[in-house]
């Protein structure tokens, strides 16, 4: 059983029990989310498909905790100028344990 999700503006294809990271959200470790924009539901036998959202699916997760991304690495040159520039970043990102899938 699996359910396709909309969230940030990225589609996610989650099952029960898995970990995904999303972008970054100010919750707390244990707290509950719940995503209410299912785009489709599929359960072994049958599927089904929204128009573009699925009334009255939701999907919900516990917040397991806080992750870094890996590291981008970003570089200025300038060329013949003697000018170099090395800047990193590691963006945030918040992973939810996905609990239980429910189609109304």
């Amino acid at each position: 059983m699996y359910a396709i999700i909309s969230d940030g503006g990225r589609q996610y294809k989650v099952e029960e029990g898995q970990t995904v990271h999303l972008d970054y959200r100010s919750l707390s470790a244990g707290s509950e989310v719940k995503f209410d924009k299912v785009l489709a539901y599929h359960d072994g036998s049958s599927t089904k498909l929204g128009g573009p959202l699925l009334a009255g699916a939701t999907v919900t997760g516990e917040v397991v905790g806080l992750v870094q991304g890996p590291k981008l690495v970003v570089q200025r040159f300038r060329r013949r100028k003697n000018s170099r520039r090395k800047n990193g970043h590691r963006q945030l990102h918040t992973t939810v344990k996905i609990g239980k899938i429910s189609v109304g």
